[in-house]
């Protein structure tokens, strides 16, 4: 018996250190909000655990919008009003 004891205490002692980490990666339930002004427009970027998943663009006398991922890939995103309508990430240059 006391075999056994010593045997479940030294696995819950093993598995501490696991449930800690697991609680440090847990999903967070509120999205992280970004906010910028580029001239009359403000730009609020959405993410859910560092994944971008909307953008919201509000320009002064203009009703605002939303831009949303298509189908979850990067780069490909649709007007929220205007699903037909993809709008197109490129890369025309890059640096390295």
């Amino acid at each position: 018996m006391r075999t056994v004891n010593r045997l479940l205490l030294t696995g819950l002692i093993a598995l501490t250190p696991i449930v800690a980490m697991a609680a440090d990666t847990a999903p967070s339930g509120a999205p992280e909000v970004t906010i910028r002004t580029e001239g009359d427009r403000t730009i609020q970027e959405y993410r859910q655990n560092g994944f971008l998943y909307a953008i919201k663009i509000t320009k002064k006398g203009f009703p605002p919008y939303f831009l949303v991922r298509s189908d979850g890939t990067d780069g490909n995103f649709v007007r929220s009003d205007q699903p037909d309508m993809l709008i197109p990430s490129w890369k025309i240059f890059e640096w390295k």
